[in-house]
């Protein structure tokens, strides 16, 4: 299993010994996320201050960025890096698209396609020589004179996976992605009904195998090095599925708990601006559905049991900064555990 963890994305200064410890610790890949920040620029300098980690976005927003620019940006992460960038890609939800950065939204899945199928077709331009000559309802991309050609240490080219939760995009990073991320705001449950039996139909579709398309995520880790830390990570979780579960595209994993109306009570209250209020209403039944919980010295058996059957690596960076980091030891342990998942071939 590959056990990642972030980086500070506040302070860009922070990044080199964030990363360096990282790879001391044993970690597999360190990964970045679009909320408050570029995703792109810390791992620009993780890239070159690294020799191992893989360097991943998760995810970076697509809709924002033409898919040229986001070629650009993951190849120079990928050549600085000699190969060990990934590109996690994510669509935001249609008010984030339209009122946060004021973009056109069209349905998502096809478009997402597009975007994952354009994206291979200027890196196999670039890498390979091919023509490029991709026609797309909402994508087109015909002219690359050679001076605008990137130079090449012929790399592998860069993995894309993408985030999904329903299951429509879940066809789609079955079809035309190297991955799925799935989100933290999931369960068992949800994994077992909705998400395999999707992304199997998406694989069946293009041909590709298991072992060579990567799972990541499907809940929340809530650890620490004692009680005490776990409670704390606890209560964060709490607050993370409160806000998570009041956000309507998330809705269909609470429906198969029979959750519909926690959802809407949620929503409610986002509306009225009782943000704060929202954990107050995840019992600790709702949590456990969502949280792998237990300290260090436990935790391998709950991931082992929770994730080890359908997801290929988990993140410790759901874990509060407050806690007690895992120890590399533990990370190692964690690092057995067999997964499905063989290699990225791109």
């Amino acid at each position: 299993m590959r056990i990642a963890t972030t980086v500070p994305q506040d302070d860009l200064r922070k990044v080199k010994g964030a990363a360096q410890a990282a790879e001391a610790g044993g970690y597999a890949l360190i990964t970045t996320n679009e909320n408050k920040h570029d995703p792109f620029l810390p791992l620009a300098i993780a890239a070159v201050e690294t020799e191992r980690l893989e360097l991943a976005t998760a995810i970076a927003i697509s809709f924002s960025r033409s898919p040229m620019a986001v070629a650009n940006a993951s190849w120079d992460l990928n050549e600085a890096s000699r190969g060990r960038f990934i590109l996690g890609l994510g669509t935001q939800v249609k008010a984030h698209n339209e009122r946060r950065f004021s973009v056109p939204w069209t349905p998502p899945a096809p478009r997402m396609r597009e975007y994952i199928q354009g994206l291979k077709a200027i890196w196999r331009c670039w890498r390979h020589g091919d023509k490029l000559a991709f026609e797309g309802e909402h994508y087109r991309f015909t002219l690359m004179p050679p001076y605008f050609v990137p130079e090449s240490l012929g790399l592998r080219l860069p993995p894309v996976t993408l985030a999904a939760v329903g299951p429509a995009m879940l066809r789609v990073a079955g079809e035309v992605a190297d991955g799925v991320r799935l989100h933290p705001f999931c369960t068992r449950k949800y994994v077992d009904e909705m998400v395999m039996p999707e992304v199997r139909t998406g694989m069946a579709r293009s041909g590709r195998t298991r072992e060579t398309f990567e799972i990541t995520g499907g809940g929340f880790l809530a650890t620490g090095a004692n009680d005490e830390e776990v409670h704390r990570a606890r209560e964060w979780v709490r607050g993370r599925v409160g806000f998570y579960g009041s956000t309507p595209a998330y809705f269909p994993v609470l429906a198969v708990h029979g959750l519909q109306d926690l959802g809407q009570k949620l929503n409610r209250m986002t509306r009225e601006g009782a943000w704060d209020k929202l954990a107050g209403e995840v019992s600790d039944d709702v949590l456990d559905l969502f949280a792998a919980t237990g300290r260090h010295d436990q935790i391998k058996g709950v991931i082992a049991e929770r994730f080890a059957a359908f997801s290929d690596g988990v993140s410790a960076r759901d874990v509060p900064g407050a806690g007690t980091p895992m120890p590399p030891e533990l990370v190692a342990d964690l690092a057995g555990l067999a997964t499905p998942f063989k290699g990225f071939e791109t």
